[in-house]
């Protein structure tokens, strides 16, 4: 679909305790459409939501993968479960966040633990 803004972005865990340096090889890669700010367009997302999808990768974890969803209040998680209504993982803020090379988000993972990541590309899919 020409101009649907559908970005692949990747997103690396930030600096903890664990990891003082971040970590690549603990992140999220999924599919969005962003709007020229960098934004998620939730306007094209409605119409792209099944190409949407994430791959959460976690050191020797196996990977999850799933779907970004947008929830009833306009906030986004990423949904592994997806004929279920567990939402596992929820982005804080995502619908306020530009998705651009050197920002930093953060997601509530199933624990309700919140880690930062910095996003690390924004490339076509």
């Amino acid at each position: 679909m020409p101009n649907s803004g559908l970005k692949k972005i990747r997103l690396n865990l930030a600096r903890t305790k664990e990891f003082p340096m971040g970590s690549a090889r603990h992140g999220y890669e999924f599919l969005a459409p962003l709007a020229e700010d960098g934004r998620i367009d939730a306007e094209a997302w409605r119409r792209l939501r099944d190409k949407c999808r994430v791959r959460r990768f976690w050191g020797a974890e196996v990977q999850d993968i799933g779907h970004l969803v947008h929830r009833p209040g306009g906030s986004w998680a990423f949904r592994y479960d997806i004929s279920g209504n567990d939402d596992a993982e929820a982005g804080y803020r995502f619908g306020a966040h530009p998705f651009v090379v050197g920002e930093y988000v953060s997601i509530k993972d199933e624990d309700g633990d919140l880690f930062t990541f910095q996003v690390v590309t924004v490339l076509p899919p």
